[in-house]
């Protein structure tokens, strides 16, 4: 066999593997839980310059049973945030000034933290929507249960075609490297990813674990704050909250571009070599099947990768409030 050719089997044994993580997935969280009696969740969204979508993030947070209180750190926004957050109905907190060695969500964040009163904490990003019982089934995930942090992978909204393909491209090179939401056994801990939109926790303990502190300085805070937890012993559980939560993150192709583009590396929480290993088993693993079928001298391994790639289309569809074209 071809050194190219033994490569590319590897990095399709590897893909199958992680592929297959997917028949020991845990069930999507669903609504109609009960809320244990007594048990409070503060909803901390943390906002800078978000006066066009903090309205409908508050309130839907606010609809749902299972909040309690829902605070908005208002990040110095200049476009009327803070108004726009208070009239939603949301406790709103201005944000201090950044100290040196912070980023500007992680600081934000920890001041919520600070000021919140529920047993647990739910962290939102503006652009989320979340539905009534996703506290619930959060609390239910964590409350005795086997997870310390429980982060819910949504349903996106996409407001064009050229906007959805993209980003399920982009989301299906996040499933190749790390695999379907919600593995039935946590991964090694440089290995966990999470959801940064919707995390919940108990506020004592992740107040006592340091809060944002730790992760101050990363751009990738939520992997970043889940890797830390989870060398340190943490059970961290991502599940699939796509009927309980959406989330409307880009305003065009351009836009998926640039924020995708630049977080998708992880540049800030995983080693040179592990940004490398995955860059080879995507380019592997999807890049030159493509580039063979493209040249008319594609392999049967190719032939198998490409047919790979097409299954996905199916559970991708379920990713997205509108599956457009080709999902």
């Amino acid at each position: 066999m071809k050194p190219g050719t033994a490569a590319q089997a590897a990095a399709a044994a590897v893909v199958a593997t992680r592929l297959a993580r997917g028949r020991r997935m845990r069930p999507p969280l669903r609504a109609g839980l009960p809320l244990p009696r007594g048990t409070m969740v503060s909803a901390i969204i943390p906002a800078r310059d978000e006066a066009s979508r903090i309205g409908p993030c508050v309130m839907a947070a606010r609809a749902d049973p299972g909040v309690s209180e829902v605070i908005v750190v208002d990040d110095e926004s200049t476009d009327g945030t803070a108004a726009v957050a208070a009239r939603a109905g949301a406790r709103v907190i201005p944000g201090r000034h950044l100290p040196p060695g912070w980023v500007g969500k992680q600081w934000a964040l920890q001041q919520g933290l600070e000021r919140a009163s529920g047993e647990y904490v739910l962290t939102l990003d503006a652009d989320a929507r979340p539905r009534p019982g996703l506290a619930a089934a959060l609390v239910a995930a964590a409350a005795g249960g086997p997870f310390d942090l429980v982060s819910a992978g949504p349903r996106f909204i996409c407001d064009s075609v050229a906007e959805q393909g993209l980003h399920a491209a982009m989301l299906a090179t996040l499933v190749y490297r790390f695999g379907p939401i919600g593995p039935g056994r946590q991964p090694r801990p440089h290995r966990v990813v999470v959801n940064g939109q919707c995390l919940l926790a108990r506020r004592a303990t992740l107040a006592g674990a340091g809060g944002f502190a730790p992760v101050r300085g990363h751009l990738t805070d939520d992997i970043a704050l889940a890797r830390d937890l989870a060398r340190r012993g943490w059970r961290i559980g991502f599940l699939d909250g796509r009927d309980l939560l959406d989330v409307d993150m880009h305003a065009s192709a351009a836009e998926v571009w640039r924020e995708w583009g630049r977080s998708l590396p992880m540049t800030d929480v995983a080693s040179p070599a592990a940004q490398a290993a995955d860059l080879a088993v995507l380019a592997l693993t999807t890049v030159l099947p493509l580039a063979r079928l493209a040249a008319g001298r594609p392999t049967g391994l190719d032939l198998g990768l490409l047919a790979l790639r097409v299954s996905l289309l199916g559970p991708l569809r379920g990713c997205y409030a509108s599956p457009g074209p080709g999902l």
